[in-house]
């Protein structure tokens, strides 16, 4: 048999496949199929890690996200209550009759709120303190004409926190006027304590002194704070002066307001100031007892117990 066909029987023969194929690689081979076996190993380690990484990144990102939404929401839910202080709260619905959306901002972390500011002190009705100085209390009670003349209706309104009660001044004055020494002794005149809400022709108002300061125009020195006054159709009684009296004035208190009244209310019907008409005389109601009596004696009343007017010079 020729040799060329042994050797290529026996060639065939010999190069059988085998059945594991990394026996027939070389060394070489085989740590190369190791190396790619590991990197694709590697690889997909590797693109596990880096889906992970992306969805955590994902869900962190969506959370802060949603911390600066809900930040943004906080900051929007302010604004309009920062314009309802400032104006009619044109873009916020609770201002216009609406209501406003819950932000789920409010549940974890509300907004702060702006400190409320203190209330204001309310007065003690025991402390006597000053309300609201300038401001007046009206008397609620009222009373019958007094006199025989026009009647000229009137009501009393005291400072609050003056520590004197209206309806109880208003009566003390309405007896000084009906008194029978009082003006009224001349049929030409007629007074009338007016009930709330009635029409009044002139007003008397009992005010702490820096009121009455204020509503007497007093700039002379030795005045400030010691005086009373007509300013228009009120008469202004000083709170000091009323419950005090005058050093001037040697009576009782109660005398002295009787004087006050009278002299006020004179000016308001139309009487002039009188000076002292002699020394040991009655000095008029229509005299400046608290500038000095001049000789005179105190005396609070127009008219004497007989009926007879306590006059005096007038002064020009």
């Amino acid at each position: 048999m020729p040799a060329g066909h042994s050797t290529g029987r026996s060639h065939r023969s010999t190069r059988r496949k085998p059945s594991n194929p990394d026996n027939s690689r070389t060394p070489r081979a085989r740590r190369r199929a190791e190396r790619r076996k590991r990197l694709r190993r590697t690889l997909i380690g590797s693109a596990a890690l880096v889906a992970v990484a992306v969805g955590v990144a994902a869900y962190t990102g969506g959370s802060g996200d949603g911390a600066a939404v809900a930040g943004g929401r906080q900051k929007s839910a302010a604004q309009p209550d920062q314009l309802d202080g400032e104006s009619s709260g044109g873009g916020d619905p609770a201002a216009q009759g609406g209501r406003r959306s819950p932000s789920p901002a409010h549940h974890s972390a509300p907004p702060a709120s702006p400190p409320a500011s203190p209330p204001a002190p309310s007065p003690s009705a025991s402390s006597g303190a000053p309300a609201r100085p300038g401001v007046f209390q009206a008397s609620a009670a009222s009373g019958q004409a007094q006199g025989k003349g026009p009647v000229r209706r009137w009501r009393v309104e005291v400072e609050e926190g003056s520590g004197v009660e209206p309806d109880a001044a208003a009566k003390a004055v309405e007896r000084i006027l009906g008194d029978p020494r009082g003006w009224t002794r001349d049929p030409a005149y007629a007074f009338q304590l007016a009930g709330p809400g009635q029409p009044v022709d002139f007003t008397v108002k009992i005010a702490t002194p820096t009121t009455t300061d204020r509503l007497c125009e007093v700039v002379t020195p030795e005045l400030i704070g010691e005086t009373n006054c007509r300013a228009g159709h009120t008469v202004v009684v000083n709170l000091k002066r009323w419950q005090e009296g005058s050093p001037q004035f040697n009576g009782p208190v109660e005398e002295y307001r009787a004087l006050i009244v009278n002299h006020e209310v004179g000016h308001e019907i139309g009487r002039e100031h009188e000076t002292c008409p002699g020394p040991g005389k009655p000095a008029p109601a229509m005299m400046q007892q608290i500038k000095g009596l001049h000789g005179c004696k105190a005396n609070a009343w127009p008219y004497d117990a007989s009926g007879t007017y306590l006059s005096g010079p007038r002064v020009p």
